[in-house]
């Protein structure tokens, strides 16, 4: 017979998907700690909050397998309470109630003070940039804008994340002043489209003059942009990168595809040639810059040829970084009409493909740093090495500097010199200077 916890009630909170849900994530256990609630993340607890990743397929059956772990646990009298939010509950939501009634309610994307009120709490407006941080306490997303309001055929976010709402560059900046203040040295901003920031608040693009107020906030060194698309990018970006130090030379820009026939299907609002000479002039204005770009193959109707355009595009770019991923047919998106006509083993081929021509770009770009000297932070402590990043570099994404614990000391979360001595596909190996 199940029997109730005799525990004070402990808030675990569960992220699964990407960094936008980790900073939700944050914002949630900050309401609670300001409402005197014990909340701890990823930990043991009695009462479950699962914030869920409702993207593709391989994100979708993650969340689904987690909300049946701890309703089972719940069934074990293991946890008290399940409670799931985030993209996965947003947009399947009477279809989870249905299929998944043990769970103690389910809650969207925008429903956070519902979610504090089920657990006891009061939403507090004026809790303005309060976070527990769950990223090591050198660096910190800092999520600048909500939702996007562009078409692209083969994308669910609009469905679950809602039209482009940007944050105001003042509350970005009390944010910012919180976090260095707690020892954040690293911003990483983030948004479903960095490009768009301030167009729906300020009427014209406002990236720039955002992180021409960030640079002044006092104890962060290094501010990184995520997540940039690439029509209408702000081209003043890239003076202010230019120009100030603190600015990463790096951007992270999903392109998607390059074949034309699939741009336009996929409703990406660009050509291969104006793609083409965006990143020239990256490259022309910031020439250290390090480019990482995702790319998706299978997409619907893309043909050999079309593979073959994007595969010697790649080789030709020589992107710094790379991701590639099959095409997941989502239901709901504009691409949700068109036949999945690639079939599964053919997108895992092409993939494949794609990631052995990056890995080997990444191998000869990384054999020229060896004799370099760069300057890197410190994320962790792994084995018999300290393992740290370049500022061409994101967390759990890019390469990794590692130093050898045995022969060499750094603290965690520090900024050191160090000589790169050897280089592997996506590791570099250095010693402090």
């Amino acid at each position: 017979m199940r029997t109730k916890t005799l525990k004070k009630n402990k808030i675990n909170v569960v992220t699964l998907g990407c960094s936008k849900n980790v900073y939700d994530s944050e914002v949630l256990m900050g309401q609670l700690k300001a409402n005197n609630k014990e909340v701890v993340h990823e930990e043991e607890g009695n009462i479950v909050v699962i914030n869920t990743c409702g993207f593709i397929a391989n994100a979708k059956e993650e969340s689904v397998n987690t909300i049946l772990q701890y309703v089972q646990k719940k069934e074990d009298g293991v946890v008290d309470k399940v409670f799931v939010t985030g993209c996965l509950s947003e947009r399947y939501k009477p279809d989870l109630e249905e299929e998944i009634p043990d769970v103690d309610q389910y809650f969207g994307t925008t429903e956070l003070p519902g979610l504090l009120k089920a657990l006891g709490a009061d939403y507090k407006h004026e809790l303005i940039g309060e976070r527990l941080t769950t990223t090591p306490k050198n660096y910190a997303y800092l999520k600048i804008a909500e939702g996007c309001d562009r078409p692209c055929s083969f994308c669910a976010i609009p469905l679950m994340r809602g039209k482009h709402k940007s944050t105001p560059i003042e509350d970005l900046v009390v944010e910012a002043e919180k976090l260095a203040a707690d020892g954040v040295k690293e911003l990483i901003l983030i948004a479903q489209d960095l490009t768009y920031y301030g167009l729906d608040l300020y009427k014209e693009r406002k990236l720039a003059d955002l992180l021409k107020t960030l640079v002044k906030v006092e104890g962060i060194e290094w501010i990184r942009l995520h997540y940039a698309f690439p029509t209408g990018f702000p081209m003043e970006v890239l003076e202010v990168m230019k120009r100030e130090p603190k600015i990463c030379n790096y951007i992270d820009i999903p392109l998607q595809h390059i074949a034309d026939p699939i741009l336009k299907s996929m409703r990406r609002g660009t050509t291969k040639a104006k793609t083409t000479k965006l990143l020239q002039e990256f490259r022309t204005a910031v020439p250290e810059m390090a480019i990482r770009t995702t790319l998706i193959v299978g997409y619907p109707g893309e043909t050999q040829e079309d593979f073959e355009t994007l595969r010697d595009w790649v080789k030709e770019m020589r992107f710094e970084r790379l991701g590639c991923f099959t095409y997941s047919h989502e239901e709901n998106t504009h691409a949700y009409s068109l036949e999945d006509d690639v079939p599964e083993e053919v997108k895992m081929e092409r993939a494949n493909e794609i990631m052995e021509i990056q890995s080997q770009i990444s191998w000869e770009l990384n054999q020229q740093k060896i004799g370099q000297e760069f300057k890197i932070v410190v994320d962790r402590k792994e084995g018999n090495y300290f393992v740290g990043r370049t500022e061409f570099d994101s967390p759990d994404v890019d390469n990794e500097v590692l130093i050898d614990a045995s022969k060499q000391y750094l603290k965690v979360g520090e900024f050191a010199t160090v000589k790169i001595y050897e280089a592997e596909d996506f590791d570099l190996y250095g010693e402090i200077v």
